[in-house]
């Protein structure tokens, strides 16, 4: 059932960035505390994983032997990774049909929608 919770953050973030350019921080890291109650430490290293290829190796090594995550977050982020290949696909053939106004005023009401819910949270 996680693998498939991973794969869903993934496709989510991988459509966001296909349409926004956006995914890790504002999608990833949210969806990981929201879903399955990370803390913001193991998800932050957690969506790492998923984006190591281009960026993040040596930050999860880091926490990795800090022991922040384990080989259950490394396979969570594999599995983002997966999502995210697919959704950025999709989320790139969606924003080639909108306007440009329409995307823009999209990525404006999420971005208010992540605030308010990272606002108040506890």
């Amino acid at each position: 059932m996680e693998a498939i919770i991973y794969g869903l953050i993934g496709i989510g973030a991988g459509v966001a960035g296909g349409i926004f350019g956006i995914g890790g921080g504002i999608i990833i890291i949210p969806a990981l505390t929201f879903l399955l109650g990370y803390d913001a430490k193991t998800a932050s290293a957690t969506s790492l994983i998923a984006l190591i290829a281009p960026t993040g190796l040596p930050a999860v090594i880091n926490y990795f032997q800090a022991k922040v995550i384990g080989p259950q977050h490394v396979w969570g982020g594999a599995y983002i990774a997966l999502g995210i290949v697919s959704g950025m696909y999709l989320g790139s053939k969606i924003a080639i049909g909108l306007p440009d106004a329409v995307v823009r005023k999209a990525f404006a009401v999420f971005l208010v929608f992540v605030a308010v819910y990272l606002f108040f949270k506890k």
